[in-house]
């Protein structure tokens, strides 16, 4: 894969590390807790971290035993997330530069993982054509064992429209767009733009039966603080937990 497939790639290149200093890539240790807890993962699973970023969760799961797998669109990413594995010896844990639009294609991935993660926004929540999300989810469905199972966040439409102060949310696409500035390693700073696609819990249920997986549940979450809460207005993310069929 050659040239910019995807404009979170002119971010990711501008942050680079200075993205793991950001409040809400804090909760990685809660967050995998959490995981392990509902999925039951026994040590030495698989996972595949689609939009794994610079591998904060992937290098977590390795930590405790898992065989994972990270894909990013951002090479800068999979370069600081491989680059941290080395330093710590993490064989487990192997990156690469991968567009999650064509995990549908990539036969090598197929049928591979018992898990599948797809966290904060990664991936799934950058596009803002919901037909792309489904072709995610069919993608990584692909690379699930049968009645392997996915955990996924999604930024929840409710919280955008009552909460999400300083940004526009387009009601016809359920896309919330914002512009903002971030700051690199050397503190440059440099105004970007973000859409982030939104759901309810409702449309979830619909696109994820869509692209073959079983509803487990879904609950309202914040980075940090991953739970099995109800669905409410007021948490800016559910969490899914989904079955392949």
């Amino acid at each position: 894969m050659t040239g910019r497939e995807h404009w979170f790639e002119d971010l990711a290149s501008h942050m680079k590390t200075a993205y793991l200093r950001y409040s809400f890539t804090k909760g990685t240790v809660q967050e995998v807790d959490f995981i392990l807890k509902v999925t039951g993962a026994a040590m030495g699973s698989s996972f595949i971290d689609v939009g794994c970023g610079p591998g904060r969760h992937s290098l977590e799961l390795a930590r405790r035993g898992m065989h994972v797998r990270g894909i990013d669109v951002s090479k800068d990413f999979i370069d600081i997330a491989s680059r941290h594995a080395s330093e710590e010896l993490l064989t487990s844990a192997k990156f690469e530069r991968l567009d999650a639009r064509s995990l549908q294609y990539e036969t090598s991935l197929h049928s591979q993982f018992d898990y599948a993660i797809c966290l904060c926004q990664g991936a799934f929540g950058l596009m803002v054509d919901d037909r792309q999300d489904v072709d995610i989810l069919v993608g990584i469905r692909k690379c699930l064992k049968p009645s392997g199972v996915i955990v996924l966040s999604a930024f929840n439409a409710y919280f955008s429209v009552k909460h999400h102060d300083g940004a526009d949310f387009d009601a016809r696409s359920g896309v919330s767009h914002e512009t903002t500035d971030i700051r690199n390693d050397q503190g440059e700073v440099k105004s970007v733009d973000l859409w982030t696609g939104c759901y309810t819990p409702r449309e979830l249920r619909l696109v994820f039966n869509l692209a073959g997986f079983d509803m487990v549940g879904i609950s309202s979450v914040e980075p940090g603080q991953y739970s099995s809460a109800e669905c409410s207005t007021e948490l800016p993310e559910f969490l899914v937990i989904a079955k392949s069929r």
